[in-house]
């Protein structure tokens, strides 16, 4: 069995393989990615490196020769039609290269009314179909990463957690936990066919996130909800389903999601 994982340098790439190399010998993993001269790392440990270009089709057939399963994480381009041309191109030629098996990243509960970010992946999805290729869709809930702009070290120091105001629930989940998950499918069996909705299996509100703000400084956090906290990610997070819950998730890890207050502390500073 021979493993790809495209954009392997990514951050979300990255702690697959992390994950991965754990559980198949490095020799059966493949880093795809679009500057080799990245991968010292990777070729160190004795895993494999291949030049995946989503805007170079000509060279993904010869860079899926021989993978049996591809992970086609979903590009980071802004705009949606490069996307969803770069993946039509990776899904063509893994067909061509007669990769066995395809798994995508896309984002959870696309049928639940993503408009922001459902999309390119329901097109995808449907590319992975038509292809007729064996296929496992991955989708991702939202990374705790967008708590980063909420100001949460501002909320330690003054004892305020300021955010506008509405019936605001979360299911977002670490990257890490989403790649300990992906990394148990790629490396097991039985998942053909099969969609996930990686999410956490409970909500979470921000009264709960200043309460877990407040256990890590050790000093009293409240939530108040406030017109004037404008943000963009407001509008983004009110286009995605970000309350839909899945016990997807903590089942392929085979341990409970991490906690809230241990997802957030890479973005706080205790002592504030």
């Amino acid at each position: 069995m021979t493993i790809l994982i495209t954009g392997a340098t990514g951050q979300l790439g990255q702690l697959i393989i992390e994950q991965l190399v754990q559980q198949v010998p490095p020799e059966q993993i493949i880093a795809g990615m679009r500057q080799l001269d990245k991968g010292k790392a990777f070729k160190e440990r004795g895993i494999g490196l291949r030049r995946v270009d989503y805007d170079v089709p000509e060279s993904l057939e010869e860079a899926f020769a021989g993978v049996s399963r591809l992970l086609l994480i979903s590009s980071p381009h802004t705009d949606d039609a490069v996307r969803i041309t770069q993946h039509t191109n990776v899904v063509e030629a893994a067909k061509k290269a007669g990769v066995a098996h395809i798994l995508y990243t896309g984002f959870a509960f696309p049928q639940h009314g993503n408009k922001a970010a459902g999309n390119v992946h329901a097109q995808t999805e449907q590319a992975i179909l038509d292809s007729g290729l064996s296929y496992t869709f991955v989708r991702n809930a939202l990374y705790i990463d967008f708590v980063g702009v909420l100001g949460l070290n501002e909320a330690i120091s003054s004892g305020v957690l300021r955010a506008l105001p509405g019936d605001w629930r979360f299911n977002a989940v670490t990257r890490s936990d989403l790649a300990l998950a992906t990394a148990q499918i790629l490396a097991g069996s039985g998942h053909e066919g099969q969609i996930y909705e990686l999410a956490a299996p409970k909500t979470w509100t921000f009264t709960e996130l200043a309460q877990a703000l407040a256990e890590l400084a050790g000093k009293p956090v409240v939530h108040v909800e406030d017109s004037a906290a404008q943000h963009w990610i407001y509008n983004f997070v009110s286009s995605i389903d970000t309350v839909s819950v899945s016990e997807d998730l903590q089942r392929l890890m085979g341990r409970p999601v991490t906690a809230l207050k241990m997802s957030i502390l890479p973005f706080v500073n205790p002592r504030n």
